[in-house]
């Protein structure tokens, strides 16, 4: 729903559809969100096509009742046009109208501040994290660096461009980024706060770049570190990072040259080569052709049919703040009523913004 955020906060008023539990195989993850908007306009999409069109007549129903919905979506063969998963899986999908708790929610994500969404329907509560996206640290403002920070952006990275040369770091070159820093790359990586979700992807191609930002770069538990060039240039950068003192089991996190074997060789390409590897480690992906193997296409999500985040994509990365009273989610005793909005940003620990989807 977050990727929805400005949208649904340009729209009077909405119903939003979000995917709560998936058994079997799913074209979309828990999370995965579908809106429909005041005069019938569609964003999103909650199964790739499957179940849209049902979905849709759901969410027209809860934007003029204000109720909100649960259904179950399964596997139907009955017709070409049967509401069901081709791909032989089901999903449950919460379909609920716009509220203050929720606009309140979505303006937090769009701000950056990590929270904790919660809903109520049937009896059952539904809980969504929202963290700060991941960030993507890209060093030398070559023409490789403008694709990569666009499929950067694309896949959801905040993106920053940095170089030490201010004729070539310029925000009209790299309109994709989030940010266009001109520093030393090393001195820029030394004083900018990382995490297990940082990626850093090094173009430079010389050494008095490369090197000492990729020496800071392995000392820290960053989630990628990758670095464009020949295996020559590969060779002779792992003995200079040596000759600085990087340990071997550093140097083995090392992913140079970056990017998976796709035979490309414009910019472009090399961005999707990139992103490939990006996407691949992030996910556990082995890189080969879906079509070479024989294992499911979609891993099992860590659901249970109640939790909404997608915890892979958050592994290791730290927690919104529950309120006072909430323990990893659940509500405690003290505590009898469910909050929508759970640790955004400013909002006191103990505060309730919004209560249930009662809040219209």
């Amino acid at each position: 729903m977050r990727d929805l955020a400005p949208t649904l906060l340009s729209w009077d008023r909405f119903a939003v559809a979000s995917v709560v539990a998936v058994r079997g195989s799913a074209p979309r993850p828990v999370g995965a969100a579908m809106a429909v908007g005041p005069d019938g306009q569609v964003i999103g999409s909650v199964s790739g096509g499957c179940v849209e069109a049902e979905v849709y007549e759901l969410a027209r129903t809860v934007l003029e009742t204000s109720e909100p919905a649960l259904a179950t979506f399964g596997y139907s063969d009955d017709t070409a046009f049967a509401a069901g998963l081709t791909c032989g899986g089901s999903l449950d999908v919460l379909v609920q109208r716009d509220s203050s708790s929720l606009r309140a929610a979505l303006q937090a994500t769009v701000d950056g501040r990590p929270l904790s969404v919660r809903f109520e329907a049937g009896g059952r509560v539904f809980t969504e994290s929202w963290l700060p996206p991941p960030r993507l640290l890209v060093f030398g403002a070559i023409d490789h660096a403008a694709a990569v920070a666009e499929i950067g952006r694309f896949l959801g990275y905040h993106v920053t461009v940095c170089d030490a040369r201010p004729l070539f770091a310029t925000p009209e070159r790299f309109p994709a980024a989030h940010s266009v820093v001109v520093d030393w790359p090393h001195r820029y990586l030394a004083a900018t706060p990382t995490g297990r979700d940082t990626a850093v992807v090094v173009l430079t191609h010389d050494a008095k770049f490369d090197v000492p930002v990729l020496a800071e770069a392995l000392s820290r538990p960053l989630a990628f570190v990758g670095a464009l060039g020949s295996r020559r240039t590969h060779h002779e950068r792992l003995e200079r990072l040596r000759a600085e003192g990087v340990p071997e089991e550093a140097l083995a996190r090392l992913r140079s040259p970056v990017g998976l074997d796709l035979g490309g060789r414009t910019p472009a390409e090399t961005a999707v080569s990139v992103a490939a590897e990006l996407v691949a480690v992030r996910h556990g992906g082995s890189g080969l052709p879906l079509s070479a193997l024989s294992t499911p296409i979609h891993r099992p999500q860590e659901s249970h049919g109640t939790d909404l985040p997608q915890r892979r994509r958050h592994a290791g990365r730290a927690t919104a703040l529950p309120a006072a009273g909430h323990a990893d989610g659940v509500p405690g005793a003290q505590c009898p009523q469910v909050p929508v909005l759970l640790g955004a940003g400013d909002v006191p620990r103990d505060a309730r913004v919004g209560l249930g989807l009662g809040d219209r």
